[in-house]
């Protein structure tokens, strides 16, 4: 390797990206899309996605929207088959999706329970299933990030959301075990662990912001004494998917600001 493009560049790759209608989902497409994949967008909210889709073909990129619920293994099998038949083989994904239900632990609902570990567990993996599955029967390995959140190695000081940190843990320990698993098919697997950002799960409707309260702790306990901002993580994930992270996998990289550090 030696050029930037021999490291970084992903140009010919086919990439899934799930919940990128909104969010950091939205900021993970683009960086792959900036780095020359043709990149995939799975989401529930169709009109969203086909907005992004534009965005992404703005970089001279081939762009899918495809609208999925990702709790229903059929429609996992049928979002894969279309990018597949779309734009080709997967050879990266990212699991982005998530929700995270705000609840004390006494008084979560077992509903909530539920449906955070269907969204932010059972679905990456199912999906990850599916892709790997190709990956390995094509012989030419792959990548597969899987989005954690720095509350799967602590505890959350600002809001209680025990179904959310139960979810980001178990993603962290299956990434693990899938990195294990998968290595002698050329398959890595990895994490991204966002400390705080800005985004339509943080966001309070009646601020247009993060609760100004709760912003205050983040800033506060965070070293760099900011919030992560747009473009934060586009880097870290285009490493992830690239030639330059060949020797990389099983691990979960923090992006918080120093969040960990403490």
């Amino acid at each position: 390797m030696t050029t930037l493009q021999d490291l970084f560049g992903l140009k010919g790759k086919i990439a899934i990206v799930t919940g990128a209608s909104s969010g950091l989902g939205v900021e993970f497409a683009r960086g792959l899309a900036v780095a020359g994949a043709d990149v995939a967008i799975i989401a529930r909210r169709k009109e969203r996605l086909d907005a992004q889709v534009e965005t992404l073909r703005a970089s001279g990129v081939r762009a899918l929207a495809v609208q999925a619920d990702l709790t229903d293994d059929a429609q996992i099998e049928r979002a894969v088959g279309e990018v597949e038949q779309g734009l080709g083989p997967v050879d990266i994904l990212v699991n982005n999706a998530g929700i995270a239900p705000i609840a004390k632990a006494e008084i979560l609902a077992r509903d909530q329970w539920d449906q955070t570990l269907a969204i932010n567990l059972t679905a990456p993996f199912r999906i990850a299933q599916r892709v790997a599955r190709a990956m390995i029967a094509r012989g030419q390995g792959g990548r597969i990030v899987n989005i954690s959140s720095i509350t799967a190695q602590v505890g959350n000081s600002v809001v209680p959301t025990v179904s959310y940190i139960a979810s980001k843990a178990g993603i962290e320990g299956m990434t693990r075990e899938l990195a294990m698993e998968w290595a002698r098919h050329g398959i890595a697997v990895n994490c991204i662990a966002p400390g705080w950002f800005h985004t339509e799960m943080t966001n309070d409707p009646r601020f247009g912001d993060i609760n100004p309260r709760l912003k205050q702790q983040m800033i506060e306990r965070t070293p760099m004494g900011r919030l992560g901002q747009p473009g934060d993580l586009m880097g870290v994930l285009v490493f992830l998917a690239s030639p330059a992270s060949a020797y990389v996998t099983g691990i979960s990289l923090a992006v918080d600001g120093g969040w960990l550090a403490w």
